[in-house]
């Protein structure tokens, strides 16, 4: 699923150049993926721009806060995801809303271990759906193959 989402990111540059699920699907599946993995994709995705006009910015956090995280949240994100996170807002990469986004959305996959490097696909998919601007090196960063669990196929 996660190569499905990195392929989305590299072949359409804003998220409203995707096209309807139907022909995204045909597409996916003419280009080698499973069928499995695109309904898995697709239904992401779906639960993503739901997810996204639920949640609301709110009033901003005050300087010095810190997100507590709960214990399922702890036991599905590590140590290393979390802080990524909060590097990231602290950067002034991500918002409290977009890592609420990004925490839920991880937290939707129970089936999948979310490492780092699964987060950082997280983290461009909720970015490049909101269509925030995302810097180049936030990119490489992002699409970092460090860990060997996370191989990006290009088709």
């Amino acid at each position: 699923m996660f190569d499905i989402l990195v392929y989305l990111f590299e072949s359409y540059i804003h998220a409203d150049a995707c096209p309807e699920s139907d022909l995204l699907a045909r597409k996916l599946s003419a280009a080698g993926f499973e069928e499995e993995e695109i309904s898995e994709a697709l239904e992401w995705l779906a639960g993503l721009r739901r997810v996204a006009l639920e949640i609301h910015p709110g009033a901003a956090p005050a300087a010095g806060s810190v997100r507590i995280y709960t214990d399922e949240e702890c036991t599905h994100l590590s140590a290393g995801c979390r802080g990524f996170l909060s590097f990231l807002e602290s950067a002034g990469a991500l918002g409290s809303a977009h890592r609420e986004l990004i925490i839920e959305r991880a937290m939707a996959l129970q089936d999948f271990h979310i490492t780092l490097n699964r987060l950082k696909v997280i983290v461009l998919m909720v970015l490049w759906q909101q269509e925030q601007p995302i810097d180049t090196l936030m990119v490489d960063e992002l699409l970092n193959e460090d860990d060997d669990d996370f191989a990006p196929v290009l088709h």
